[in-house]
Order: C-alpha cells, then sequence, then structure tokens
C-alpha cells in the first residue's frame, strides 16, 4: 500500500505540472513567441476535436489546451510480463481498474521500477508515451511530444483519447487499447480524406501510416503466436530459449523484407523490440484490429456507427465479444 501511495503521489503530482504548464491554444496561438507550424498544427488539433465530435464521441473540453512539453514523451510506460508468458502483469489502481502498464512521468523512476521488476525475474518493457487520457477528469491538453508527431499520428492520438474519454470498461485494457487504437487510425484517414483535394497527398500518407502500422502488427501478432506454442510446447531450458531468439530473427527478416510506404524496414527491423513485455504491450494496442476491420465492415465502413455499437457493447458483460462477434441492430 505504501508502494502503490508513493505511485499515485508521483502520478498526481505529474498530472499536477502537466496542467500548471498548459494554456488555453486560443491564447498560444495569439502569442508572437508561437511558430507558425506550432499555430497549423494546434488549428488542426481543434478541427480534429470537432471530427471527432461528427463522430458521437465525448469532446467536452479535451485538447482545448496547450502544454510546452519537452523532449519525446509525456510519461513512460512500464509494462512487465512473468517467465513462460506473453499476458502483463496488471497493475491495479481506483477508477481504472487494472491496467497492464504504470505510467512515469519521471523517467528515471520507470527505469528504476523496471530494473526492481527484472530483478524479480520479471520481462519488461518500457515505452515513451507523448499522450494520455484522464478519462474525462480533467480538461487533458495537447502536448509538445504529440504536437510534434507525424500529422496522421497527431489526428490518430487526439481521437485515440476521445475514445477513451467515450467508452471505458475499468479492468479492461485490451477492449479500452484496442478499440481506440483503431478508431484513432481509421478516423485519421477519414479526417485528411474529408478535407479535399488540398490534402489528397495528406490523406494518401495517413493511409500509408496504418497500413504500414497494422503489417507491422500482423507480424508482431505472428511472433506471439509463436512464441505462445513454443512456451506451451517445450520446458524451460536453454532449447526454448535458443528457439525463442530464433524467432525473434525470423521476425525481423519479415519485417526487413516488407515493402512499407513510411518506414525504413532495414531501420525498423533493428530497432524490432520482440521480447515477450513488448508483445505484450503490442497485444493489448493490436491483437484484435483484423477483428475491427470486420466489425466496421458490418457497419457499411460508418465509423459513428461502430461508436454507437461501441458504446451499447460497453455496457454488455463481454463488450469485445458482443462488438466484435455480433452484427449490430441498424441506428435509428
Amino acid at each position: 500500500m505504501l508502494l502503490s501511495g508513493c505511485y499515485l503521489a508521483h502520478v498526481a503530482d505529474g498530472q499536477l505540472r502537466l496542467l500548471r504548464a498548459s494554456a488555453p491554444i486560443a491564447r498560444v496561438v495569439e502569442d508572437p513567441g508561437t511558430s507558425d507550424d506550432e499555430r497549423r498544427r494546434l488549428g488542426l488539433v481543434l478541427e480534429a476535436r470537432d471530427f471527432a465530435r461528427g463522430l458521437g464521441l465525448d469532446v467536452g473540453e479535451q485538447y482545448t489546451s496547450y502544454a510546452r512539453w519537452p523532449g519525446d514523451r509525456l510519461v513512460t510506460a512500464v509494462v512487465a510480463t512473468r517467465p513462460g508468458s506473453l499476458e502483463p502483469a496488471a497493475f491495479w489502481f481506483p477508477v481504472v481498474g487494472e491496467v497492464p502498464y504504470k505510467s512515469y512521468f519521471d523517467r528515471a523512476l520507470a527505469e528504476r521500477e523496471a530494473d526492481e521488476l527484472r530483478a524479480k525475474g520479471l520481462d519488461v518493457c518500457l515505452a515513451a508515451v507523448p499522450a494520455y487520457s484522464t478519462l474525462g477528469w480533467f480538461p487533458d491538453p495537447v502536448t509538445g511530444p504529440l504536437l510534434r508527431a507525424p500529422e496522421p499520428d497527431l489526428v490518430a492520438t487526439v481521437v485515440h483519447e476521445l475514445v477513451h474519454a467515450t467508452v471505458y470498461v475499468p479492468g479492461d485494457a485490451d477492449w479500452n487499447e484496442g478499440l481506440a487504437t483503431f478508431v484513432g487510425q481509421e478516423a485519421s484517414v477519414a479526417f485528411f480524406s474529408e478535407r479535399g483535394g488540398v490534402d489528397g497527398e495528406t490523406a494518401r500518407y495517413a493511409r500509408s501510416r496504418v497500413s504500414d502500422s497494422r503489417a507491422i502488427s500482423a507480424v508482431l501478432s505472428g511472433l506471439r503466436s509463436e512464441v505462445a506454442a513454443l512456451y506451451e510446447d517445450r520446458p524451460p531450458g536453454p532449447e526454448r530459449d535458443d528457439r525463442r531468439r530464433a524467432l525473434s530473427e525470423q521476425a525481423r527478416e519479415r519485417v526487413a523484407s516488407i515493402r512499407f510506404e513510411t518506414i525504413d524496414p532495414a531501420e525498423l527491423a533493428a530497432s524490432l523490440r520482440t521480447n515477450d513485455a513488448c508483445l505484450a504491450l503490442e497485444g493489448t494496442y493490436a491483437a484484435d484490429l483484423p477483428r475491427y476491420e470486420n466489425a466496421l465492415a458490418r457497419e457499411d465502413g460508418d465509423l459513428r456507427r461502430l461508436v454507437e455499437a461501441a458504446r451499447r457493447a460497453a455496457s454488455t458483460p463481454d463488450p469485445r465479444g458482443t462488438l466484435l462477434a455480433n452484427p449490430s441492430p441498424p441506428s435509428g
């Protein structure tokens, strides 16, 4: 309880610092010190909010302010798995229930936590996170790391977090993150497509970003399945360890052979993180993406209808099963 209390105090302090660093976007835009690129991107965020509202998402006061946060992340997420498992070791917190990660504003604290978990025999993955949702409890700001992201990723992330503020099931991270990831990606493509001819190139780039991301997820999903089968079939030991390393290398080779539109395959293959904890994190966000594609197809490609169906499914005992397995009734 003491450790949990210290962690929550750290998160509360970070949230307070974030809110203090935030200023209304309208004021930031008028500031002579704001660059033209910042103004344009902040305008893009406001347009993305309007687009998200049109999808039926709860926008509230989210992303109407900006925090000039330094660096490449707002927080560092820590994910851990036990030996022979690809399921994240869950952490429990009030309101949100079980979650598969801890997030630290102080990167050094995240790395210290990672070292402690490794000392206990767990596998660990650290991930840079540019934004997160407080589920509507606070007016979440646009952050510096988020604003500096590629434009399709910026829009996708804003919508992703607004999905959390709209449809959230405590303790069901796979549902929460999978739904938000899919809706955010598809919304980014639809947003730039709707903007018209001037942004035709950006719309194509947005679709390519999504396609490339899903191609990577498909490789990692395949690797997760292979590793899970390995752990089930073979006992711990040098032979299993050798086979585990071989599976990771094969995944890197598959990635290196893909013809991406927006990513250098050789660079990605070299940096690809394929340890158990990183595969667990990938699974939380991306394992259900093909099933969400089917769900959207059942809604005739209408994202708003998918959001409506997700709202209904969230109130059932099995949201994922309800939305991903069953056609929804016609709306209206």
